[in-house]
Order: structure tokens, then C-alpha cells, then sequence
């Protein structure tokens, strides 16, 4: 998330992990289901430390990820807005950790604390940017460049404050899906970028920035 300096002084990190918020902290085993499409929305949550998988699931029964998130995210925020139920699954990718916020307490937090609520409306504004940006990206790009792009917006590349250039290893269906592509093709990059040195993997991900020229290339 890029936030404006101003806002970045605020630590919401240490501000929600505080003993002054009413919340919940809950840790969840790799694999397991955080909350599925369907459930009643009834709070915010943030994660603590981690990395977790949105995703959709039509009525034909196709899974599609919208997004992998990490330390520092917010997700389940559509109660705020008015979701009666939640619009999407959030699976837990390796061991996490997550704050649980009731969307009452949430409101209120953002009502008197007014950094968080200026970090919240920019981590929104940025969400609703990568949501357009995936859009263009799906419609216009290949699937190499939907692929180099997915890597490294998981290595938080760009944000010099929370770079990782190592992520846990995400599986091939899982990129696959949030590619919009097949297993095989992911495979066929993914072998190709290693033998160009973009990438190395060897149980997790090393992402290199020269893996940012086939984002670049025409």
C-alpha cells in the first residue's frame, strides 16, 4: 500500500495491536478457511503477520483470486458498506495471523481516530486502483506479463518500505488463477523466467527487479 508520508507517520500497526482496540486475534494454520463467501460480514480484519487468498466462486462452481495479501492488509471491509454477507472467500496461504475488528468498533475507531481513518481511505483508494489496474491488465496483456506482474506486486515491488524480494512459494493452480490461464502456461513462464535470471525458486520465490522488464516490454 502507498500511502502519503503525512499518513505513514501514523503506526496503524502498533495503534491496532494496542490493548486500547476491542479486537479479536486469531491464528489460522496454512490452508485453512478464514471466512467463506456467504457468511455473515461482521467485522474488519487485518493481517497481523502472514499472507491469505481472496477469492470468488461462481455458480457454476469456478474459483477465480482476486488478490494475495500480506502483513498490513486490511480485508472484510465491505461491512462497512453495507455487505450483509461476504462477497468472496479468505483462505490463509501459509501460517497467519489476523486482528479481528467488529465493523461497530471499526466505525467508531474510524470516526475518532482521524490517521487511521485518513490511512484506511488511502489503502481503499490504492485497492480500488489495483482493482482497475487488473482489469486493464487482463484485457490487454498477455498472460507472460499478467504473470511477471502478479510476482511482483507479491514481492511488494515498488514499495521501498516493505520490499520482500523472497515470498513464500504461492502453487502454479493458485497463479494459474489469478492469471486467468492454465496450469501448463504458468509452468512454461515460470521455467522461462528462471532461465532468464528473473526468478529463482528452490521452495520459495526469489523475485529479481530485472523480472520488471517483461512488465516493460512491447
Amino acid at each position: 500500500m502507498v500511502v502519503p508520508k503525512r499518513v505513514r507517520q501514523f503506526d496503524v500497526r502498533s495503534f491496532l495491536e494496542s490493548g486500547g482496540v476491542e479486537k479479536e486475534t486469531i491464528a489460522f494454520p496454512p490452508k485453512a478457511v478464514i471466512y467463506q463467501q456467504g457468511d455473515p460480514a461482521e467485522a474488519v480484519m487485518y493481517v497481523q503477520k502472514g499472507r491469505v487468498k481472496l477469492s470468488v466462486v461462481s455458480g457454476g462452481g469456478k474459483e477465480a483470486v482476486l488478490a494475495v495479501l500480506g502483513r498490513g492488509d486490511f480485508f472484510g471491509e465491505g461491512c462497512l458498506a453495507g455487505q450483509s454477507v461476504r462477497m468472496g472467500s479468505v483462505t490463509a496461504m501459509i501460517a497467519t495471523t489476523v486482528l479481528v475488528i467488529g465493523k461497530q468498533r471499526m466505525s467508531r475507531l474510524l470516526q475518532e481516530q482521524p490517521e487511521l481513518s485518513s490511512l484506511f481511505i488511502a489503502y481503499m483508494l490504492t485497492r480500488n486502483i489495483r482493482i482497475e489496474e487488473d482489469l486493464v491488465d487482463q484485457l490487454f496483456n498477455s498472460s507472460e506479463k499478467r504473470l511477471a506482474r502478479i510476482l511482483l506486486l507479491l514481492a511488494r515491488y515498488g514499495r521501498q518500505e516493505e520490499a520482500q524480494r523472497i515470498i513464500p512459494k504461492v502453487s502454479q493452480e493458485v497463479l494459474a488463477e489469478m492469471v486467468g490461464t492454465t496450469r501448463s502456461r504458468v509452468n512454461f513462464f515460470m521455467n522461462k523466467f528462471r532461465k532468464l535470471g528473473f526468478i529463482e525458486y528452490n521452495g520459495d520465490f526469489r523475485i529479481h527487479d530485472s523480472l520488471m522488464s517483461v512488465v516493460l516490454h512491447e
